[in-house]
């Protein structure tokens, strides 16, 4: 059995021939198989890792993108969170000064929050007070009756300016040119409208109110009302003038309350803002049983005399 072979290698120097074992052969050729197969694994896992380096690379670019939306989104929420924060911050100052300012309308008003009481509890309850207010200072007379431009003669006892002798004045002469308007100072009907030779007011408008009260319009040039009519708070009804027993033109204007005269100076600068001074100021007036008479009545469209109007505009 021949176990040899023969490599024959021609170059320019000759023919050489070389005799090897089959054994050498064998080992050649595993060596190459091996070396072939370490190649082959080589590759594929040289194939392996760029694929798997290119799948890393996609994975973290999209981490990265995920990432960079992700800090947009916080910077975002970021920014949304200071802006609420701001936002919040505003509104407790808001809420702080609306407190304040509830504060001082409660204390006008008379009111004593409870310390645990909302703010919006607190609202409320002044919301419900300020339509009471707002219903006595429609019903009851409130206001002047003309711009307020000084008083003449005030109430109480004084010499008469034409009879000159002591006597009670029962109302306040309010100074105003001739043919000054002279608007309702409350609800009311007209109960006269014209001239009253008897008591020396001239040309007279009495309005009877709500709850007892009427007041008094004298020396007027000109009545615009009829008696019998209802008039509202701020209604025109007369003007000015110098008639009955007056010596020049202005307004004498006077609140009754059961056939009392009351000093009209409080109720001409009764308002919002001094609602609770009028209560000490006239005492015959029964105010707890007025306010508890109106607790339960809202006047839908409150309105006020032109001259509070005018000044408020002012």
């Amino acid at each position: 059995m021949n176990d040899h072979f023969t490599i024959t290698i021609n170059d320019d120097n000759g023919v050489k021939q070389y005799n090897m074992h089959y054994i050498v052969k064998r080992a050649i050729l595993y060596a190459l198989s091996f070396l072939g197969f370490i190649a082959l694994i080589a590759v594929g896992t040289i194939l392996y890792l760029n694929y798997s380096v290119d799948e890393i690379e996609k994975k973290r670019q999209n981490t990265q993108k995920s990432y960079n939306a992700l800090k947009r989104k916080n910077d975002e929420l970021d920014q949304n969170m200071k802006g609420t924060l701001l936002a919040l911050s505003n509104k407790k100052r808001e809420l702080d000064e609306v407190s304040d300012s509830l504060s001082e309308v409660e204390k006008m008003m008379g009111l004593s929050p409870v310390r645990d009481m909302s703010l919006q509890q607190r609202v409320n309850l002044t919301k419900v007070n300020s339509q009471q207010m707002t219903t006595l200072l429609q019903l009851i007379p409130s206001g002047s009756p003309i711009e307020f431009k000084g008083i003449t003669s005030k109430f109480g006892y004084r010499i008469h300016p034409t009879l000159n002798r002591r006597e009670f004045h029962r109302g306040l002469d309010m100074r105003a040119k001739m043919n000054t308007p002279i608007y309702a100072t409350a609800d009311g009907i007209v109960e006269w409208a014209g001239f009253h030779k008897k008591s020396g007011y001239g040309r007279l408008v009495i309005l009877q109110n709500n709850y007892g009260f009427r007041t008094y319009f004298g020396h007027l040039n000109k009545v615009v009302v009829k008696s019998g009519i209802f008039v509202r708070k701020g209604d025109l009804i007369a003007y000015t003038g110098n008639s009955g027993m007056s010596n020049g033109p202005h307004l004498h204007y006077e609140i009754r309350f059961i056939q009392r005269a009351v000093n009209p100076f409080y109720f001409v600068k009764w308002n919002v803002k001094n609602y609770k001074e009028i209560f000490d100021k006239e005492k015959i007036i029964p105010w707890q049983s007025l306010i508890t008479a109106t607790a339960q009545i809202r006047v839908v469209k409150p309105t006020k005399t032109l001259p509070l109007l005018q000044q408020e505009q002012q």
